[in-house]
């Protein structure tokens, strides 16, 4: 019978991870780059969670080849269970004799990754900034971490790690460097890298890096790392904010758990604008805009350092509690540095993009509600904007009904908690009521929260009521092109002089809300007297390319295939297959094939099926 153990929570899991609780990993990996694998061990040590005498540990594992597994130094008897699409094929080892409640037992596994491995992108030097070593990275969230090593992949379990990573490049992870034996040499120009993660992790966020990378600091306690030709550039970005951001979140929730918060700008080919990896936030290059109007995805990264690597979502089914709370406190923080009224900017640039979510989805699928069911699905599919700004929506909400000043002081409560713990959605309003049972106002408020609406019903939420003071000139320029023709309206680059990035951002997002597209030779005009074609930062021309494709314009539809050629970034890259294969579907079909390998695996697979209806194999 087991004592204090739940049953799972978490569907996307094969592992018996409430009999066994994974307390520390330690990773040992040699990185061999000409055969695109990593080789070694993984140490897992487990508490037993029931008092039954429990004779088997059964892990995930998907596409990786295991060579022996010993249980304290011996060996045990192992096998591999038939396959259960798409969560692998799960590891059962089995021991010798019973072990009893809160007994540990360490397993030490020898693996390599293979070529099927989902959660590694091996890069070429071409397809490197410098063209002068190769490179690879990880991304393990949601269900990869997995085809690393066999593990109890899901974010209801968490431990701390050791790195023991040996490579012929520099290698970064998600743990602090072990400094007193940082980079050992060793033989055959390789060199070890020791990284020890103190603060108990979810799988997911087990992450590594290796490649022609150098530092330059950003702040006290924090560096950029990347390509040494790009360093100087990566560092202007990065250097007037980092800091200003972690001050400002700690104001609102509390201090900064992690020792350093640092920045890896990875090649483009990485599939999101940011992975909140302990330590490291890994990060796309678009957000080196050479204007620093891209970085409010540090804001979110960094602030993840609490809403879900603190703080976690005990299964994929209740993401938003990862990603709802992050979009809050990320626009908490850009309030902070910038004005309430950037918040409010920031949340309706959000709006456009859980619309258009909702819309791909469609209002009533299962994948627009707040809960999803993910039992016998891949997370990977139900991603999309819905859990950050649906989330965010609903923590809003609940600001606007209890008062802005009493929220706040749920925040740190909320935080302290559930520090170091996995949460579902029904534990999160349980807190939330339970702290304001002796506020009579703010009880009341709440007891008009319709939370099964919230929480279950598909589609958008009410709109909130949002300033929109920053919007306000873009919604009145984008009034005055939907008039054309036949208004006496003529654009001038007088109309955009002194709009930020992302107003123009609004601005090309308003257009594409037209129901009535633009005429090709409009969209032209309006990347010609604007210069929208030739923006660096790539959340302009993204959107405008987007804008031309809508109106039909064959013209851009070489500089579209050019863009999905050097980045990666799935915010980008989706939207630009799915408005081209509108267009042109030869195009776009031919330039998948001619990018695919440069895609990360995940993005690949999701481009696939935008493109053809299924995943990638």
């Amino acid at each position: 019978m087991a004592t204090g153990i739940a049953p799972a929570r978490d569907p996307n899991t094969l592992s018996n991870y409430t009999t066994w609780i994974c307390t520390h990993t330690t990773a040992n990996f040699d990185i061999i780059f000409d055969q695109k694998r990593l080789v070694g061990s993984v140490v897992h040590k487990f508490r037993s969670a029931t008092d039954s005498v429990s004779q088997e540990i059964i892990l995930d594992c998907n596409h990786v080849a295991i060579g022996d597994v010993k249980i304290d130094g011996k060996p045990s008897d192992w096998e591999l269970l038939p396959p259960l699409e798409p969560y692998g094929t799960a590891l059962k080892i089995r021991l010798e004799q019973g072990v009893k409640l809160n007994d540990i037992v360490e397993v030490e596994i020898s693996v390599q990754t293979t070529e099927k491995c989902t959660a590694l992108q091996w890069l070429t030097p071409a397809q490197t900034s410098n063209m002068k070593h190769p490179y690879m990275f990880s991304q393990c969230q949601a269900i990869h971490a997995r085809s690393i090593f066999p593990c109890q992949d899901t974010p209801d379990v968490k431990c701390t790690i050791d790195f023991n990573i040996t490579s012929p490049l520099p290698v970064i992870a998600s743990g602090l460097p072990v400094r007193d034996s940082l980079g050992e040499p060793l033989s055959h120009g390789k060199t070890i890298y020791r990284f020890h993660q103190r603060v108990p992790i979810p799988s997911y966020l087990f992450a590594l890096a290796s490649g022609d990378i150098s530092e330059a600091a950003i702040g006290p306690r924090s560096v950029v790392a990347t390509s040494p030709d790009k360093l100087r550039e990566c560092q202007w970005e990065l250097e007037a904010d980092t800091e200003k951001f972690i001050g400002a979140i700690e104001k609102i929730v509390y201090p900064y758990a992690w020792g350093e918060y640092n920045v890896l700008i990875l090649p483009p080919s990485f599939p999101y604008g940011g992975m909140e990896n302990p330590i490291f936030t890994f990060a796309t290059p678009s957000i080196i805009s050479k204007d620093r109007e891209n970085v409010d995805v540090i804001a979110h990264e960094l602030a993840h350092s609490w809403s879900g690597n603190l703080v976690t979502n005990a299964s994929w089914e209740h993401f938003w509690l990862n990603e709802g709370w992050t979009t809050y406190l990320e626009r908490r923080i850009l309030a902070a540095v910038h004005g309430e009224s950037y918040r409010h900017f920031s949340a309706i640039i959000g709006w456009k993009a859980l619309t258009d979510s909702v819309n791909h989805f469609g209002h009533n699928h299962e994948f627009t509600k707040l809960i999803t069911d993910l039992k016998g699905k891949d997370p990977d599919d139900a991603f999309s904007s819905i859990p950050y700004e649906k989330g965010f929506n609903f923590l809003f909400h609940v600001e606007t009904l209890v008062g802005k000043q009493k929220f706040d002081s749920f925040i740190p409560h909320y935080f302290t908690v559930f520090k170091g713990k996995s949460l579902d959605s029904y534990e999160f309003k349980a807190t939330l009521v339970e702290f304001f049972r002796s506020d009579t106002e703010a009880s009341k408020a709440l007891d008009t929260l319709d939370w099964d609406t919230w929480f279950y019903a598909p589609g958008l939420p009410p709109k909130p009521q949002f300033d929109t003071s920053l919007v306000d000139v873009v919604y009145d320029l984008s009034r005055k092109w939907q008039s054309l023709p036949g208004s006496s309206f003529k654009p001038q680059p007088d109309d955009i002089k002194g709009l930020t990035a992302n107003q123009i951002v609004v601005f090309l997002e308003q257009i594409l809300l037209f129901e009535r597209p633009l005429a090709p030779e409009l969209s032209k005009t309006m990347g010609d007297v604007y210069g929208l074609a030739k923006s660096e930062n790539i959340e302009v021309a993204n959107l405008y390319f987007q804008v031309c494709l809508k109106a039909g314009d064959d013209s851009i539809v070489d500089s579209t295939a050019e863009l999905l050629g050097r980045i990666g970034r799935m915010k980008f890259v989706r939207p630009l297959y799915r408005s081209l294969q509108k267009v042109n579907r030869p195009v776009a079909i031919s330039t998948f094939e001619k990018y695919q390998d440069f895609y990360h695996p995940i993005c690949r697979a999701m481009v696939e099926k935008d493109l053809f209806g299924k995943k990638a194999i």
